[in-house]
């Protein structure tokens, strides 16, 4: 679960509700006072540092008299898929900006290899959104990326003692799924 930025600065600007005012209500071990108001702000700015996590959501929501599901987009990660970036980047582009339900059934009959786990990543991020009662009908992929990975290194024997390098590469894949406007 990830904050967004911009409807945060939104709420907080209709409610008239400052960081500081925020930054109480978000405080806990590790982050108070100064720290906490700088965590707001940044989180205002779109930069998650320090992690917001699931706790600091919910304590913005009450503070801001709104859901968690309003402030809150969902993400899933699958690390480590064996598959090139490339190859999983062409099935990530299928996806994005649609409707979850709609992604799904992509997902599900698209033959590539990597379609299995960007189904896996979807399908956690839409059940993290159901534990938030957001509907899941109007859930759509707002964010989808593949990064890469670390290859494995094999190496294959040739003639005269010498090894030439395999690299079986892997990728990250993030999906990011939040609630229509």
């Amino acid at each position: 679960m990830r904050i967004r930025a911009d409807k945060l600065k939104r709420l907080s600007e209709q409610t008239g509700i400052g960081a500081e005012e925020l930054a109480s209500a978000v405080e806990r071990t590790g982050l108070t006072g100064v720290r906490a108001i700088s965590a707001v702000k940044n989180w205002m700015a779109g930069r998650d540092h320090p992690r917001c996590k699931a706790r600091d959501i919910a304590a913005l929501a009450q503070a801001l008299g709104c859901e968690v599901r309003d402030l809150a987009k969902f993400t899933s990660e699958v690390n480590f898929h064996r598959g090139s970036d490339r190859k999983a980047r062409l099935i990530v582009d299928l996806v994005r900006g649609r409707s979850a339900d709609e992604a799904l059934t992509i997902l599900t009959f698209a033959p590539q290899r990597a379609a299995v786990n960007v189904k896996k990543a979807l399908a956690a991020a839409v059940a993290d959104a159901e534990l938030a009662d957001a509907d899941v009908g109007e859930l759509i992929v707002s964010e989808v990326a593949v990064d890469t990975a670390t290859p494995i290194k094999r190496f294959q024997p040739k003639d005269r003692g010498r090894a030439h390098p395999i690299l079986k590469r892997q990728s990250h894949i993030t999906v990011s799924v939040q609630e229509r406007d």
